[in-house]
């Protein structure tokens, strides 16, 4: 892998932890978002911008992370598998069950006091939809929470992702031998299914997708000769646009609505990685090339691990002191992940440097 496929890698994986903070910072009536989602609030400036980033433009990032992740760990095929997998379980598995702990010990926390209890109340997130204090959950509830369900909800990913990294075995080998008929499949699986014992459809799709790539031996590093900037991008950001229009106008009782939704997010994910993924060279060379953007990029992990749910509990703390202010939601939306961010990147900088070896552990080596 040359050096600026590798910067590559770096920095779309920052950028895509990153931008996952105004994800998860949706703060709409209907706060769970589904690809076929509609919007049952008016259309305002507001509810346009939440849903467009939300659940439009910014839906590239967990597709082009599961991309990335099935790349690297094709490019690694020379060690022993059973190698790989003791290393990706210290480095994916014993990460989960930190962050899962980290996430309750949050909430416990939150839970302590009237205004940040309310909070935490208001923001709905626990899995099994059991918004009692953990005091009246008890200690079975908790394990159950912190093994299998945990409001740190978004730790799903490296959980599939290890799973992927277990059956990489029989995904290469079907990748390799079969690659129309098993993308084909788990496609269909990725849109009926969903999800099976934490085997999830999409991420298993992107994850095949990757290995794809190195298998034959795309240049992934490179512009392709058809490949055009305005065009890529407007078609990106038409997309986005038109399916967010689509959300506000589209009757959620028809049965063809779902359908034409998720045909949407699929173009526009298809679109974003293309046009993101080779539409934006320079500005990799350029920040690649800051040490500040370097010494940020560091605590990718952390900010992917740490920002639920606390996002959650703050949106919903600013709700209550802003709430008399016009546009509270927008400026909730737009301000809280940018809290969130540099909190989560003081804590790993703080972590770091005063608790290095308990930082290496909990980020699984990630950030020296």
């Amino acid at each position: 892998m040359n050096r600026f496929l590798s910067q590559k890698f770096r920095f779309y994986t920052f950028i895509s932890i990153s931008l996952l903070l105004y994800v998860h910072g949706y703060n709409l009536q209907d706060s769970y978002l589904t690809p076929f989602s509609t919007v049952g609030e008016p259309l305002t400036c507001t509810t346009f911008i939440e849903y467009f980033f939300a659940n439009g433009a910014l839906r590239f990032r967990i597709p082009m992370l599961f991309i990335i992740s099935g790349y690297i760990f094709a490019l690694q095929d020379r060690k022993p598998y059973q190698e790989r997998i003791k290393k990706r379980f210290l480095t994916l598995m014993v990460p989960f069950f930190i962050w899962s702990a980290v996430g309750l010990a949050i909430t416990y926390l939150w839970q302590q006091f009237p205004v940040t209890a309310k909070a935490v109340h208001l923001a709905m997130v626990d899995q099994l939809g059991d918004n009692r204090p953990y005091k009246e959950i008890g200690w079975a509830g908790i394990l159950y929470r912190w093994a299998v369900r945990p409001v740190a909800f978004h730790l799903w990913f490296i959980r599939s992702l290890f799973i992927y990294n277990v059956l990489y075995p029989i995904i290469k080998w079907c990748v390799v031998k079969y690659p129309a008929i098993w993308l084909a499949l788990i496609f269909l699986f990725w849109h009926t299914i969903y999800n099976f014992w934490f085997i999830e459809g999409q991420g298993l799709f992107f994850f095949s997708f990757g290995i794809l790539l190195f298998k034959r031996n795309y240049p992934i590093h490179k512009k392709p000769v058809w490949f055009s900037h305005y065009l890529s991008w407007l078609f990106y950001i038409g997309i986005s646009i038109i399916k967010t229009f689509m959300a506000f106008e589209l009757d959620p009782a028809n049965v063809a609505t779902p359908f034409i939704l998720y045909a949407l997010y699929d173009i526009s994910i298809g679109a974003g990685i293309i046009a993101i993924w080779f539409g934006a060279d320079f500005i990799v060379k350029w920040c690649m090339n800051k040490k500040w953007f370097e010494w940020a990029a560091a605590f990718s992990f952390i900010i992917f691990a740490l920002h639920v749910p606390l996002i959650h509990y703050a949106t919903q703390l600013a709700f209550i002191y802003w709430h008399d202010f016009q546009y509270y939601r927008l400026l909730t939306y737009v301000v809280v992940p940018v809290v969130i961010f540099f909190f989560c990147i003081g804590t790993g900088a703080w972590l770091r440097s005063t608790f290095p070896k308990v930082y290496r552990v909990a980020t699984g080596g990630r950030g020296f």
